[in-house]
């Protein structure tokens, strides 16, 4: 049985060396290697299932990114499923990730996130996006986070969240934050980057590749095949959950998903009341700017 194995013995199987080399060629030795070396470096990684390492590494080797703590453009992220009582890995990806990804595709000139700091945001009402002054900070407060990409064909979108809300999505959407843990407490602003540039992609106003797809898809799952096509979002399942607090939750998110799939400014206007006691009112406006520069 897979589970008896450490993920070294895994990773010494033939199929699995046939697979990365299918997948990397002459660099599968060295990314099965710093994959090891991953595991052998995190105590918790060490206790997850093998075949649940070998999905995600494989999904980060056919999207040709590193896995790597300290690169920025894929991890794994260890979880203990208590339903099932194992310890897994997840596939998680970082800023520069998504980065490469929107660069590689040909149809980006430019992809990229910043801190926003007090001073530096200023209110615009005329629907011309939001507008930034970056030699205006007046304090190290961060108000924000901002996704800003430039297309090819001149094209160009920007995306805001306050500091409030990214805290908010990460402890809603990751347990190890909950609990104090994890990514999100270890560096808040390199999270908070990568969450405010998946969201921008996954807007609907950014042209995605299909390499870009399937990493929105199998960011922040559990893998459960070698081909990437079985995910399981198991970190943002609630643990012991109050029920209205939860009804609210799915209300928030069928609200977030609802502004960013709206294709038009009737749509978006029909949950207009909803954004403010839902804290979305940034999410709302992004994406009103948005279709009104499509409509103009």
């Amino acid at each position: 049985m897979s589970e008896q194995l450490t993920t070294k013995d895994f990773f010494g199987k033939t199929s699995v060396k046939q697979k990365f080399e299918e997948l990397l060629g002459k660099r599968a030795p060295a990314f099965m290697t710093s994959v090891l070396q991953i595991v052998a470096s995190n105590e918790l990684l060490k206790r997850a299932d093998p075949t649940s390492v070998y999905h995600a590494a494989a999904t980060a080797a056919t999207l040709d990114l590193p896995l790597s703590n300290n690169l920025g453009f894929a991890y794994l992220v260890p979880y203990n499923d208590r339903k099932s009582g194992r310890q897994l890995a997840q596939f998680l990806i970082g800023y520069k990730g998504f980065k490469q990804l929107a660069i590689r595709s040909g149809q980006y000139r430019t992809l990229d996130a910043k801190i926003v700091y007090e001073g530096q945001k200023i209110d615009d009402e005329s629907f011309q996006g939001f507008h930034f002054e970056w030699d205006k900070k007046i304090s190290d407060k961060v108000i924000g986070y901002a996704s800003n990409f430039k297309l090819l064909n001149g094209y160009e979108s920007t995306f805001f969240m306050d500091a409030d809300s990214v805290h908010r999505h990460g402890k809603r959407y990751s347990q190890t934050f909950k609990n104090g843990k994890g990514l999100w407490t270890e560096d808040f602003d390199k999270m908070a980057l990568k969450t405010v540039t998946k969201l921008h992609l996954n807007s609907g106003d950014a042209p995605l590749s299909v390499e870009m797809q399937k990493a929105v898809i199998t960011d922040q799952s559990v893998i459960h095949n070698v081909e990437g096509t079985e995910i399981e979002y198991i970190d943002n399942q609630a643990d012991n959950a109050d029920p209205e607090e939860t009804s609210k939750e799915r209300e928030l998110q069928r609200i977030a998903n609802f502004i960013s799939s709206a294709m038009t400014l009737e749509q978006l206007e029909l949950v207009d009341e909803h954004v403010y006691d839902f804290g979305l009112v940034e999410m709302y406006e992004s994406r009103k700017q948005e279709l009104y520069r499509k409509s103009a």
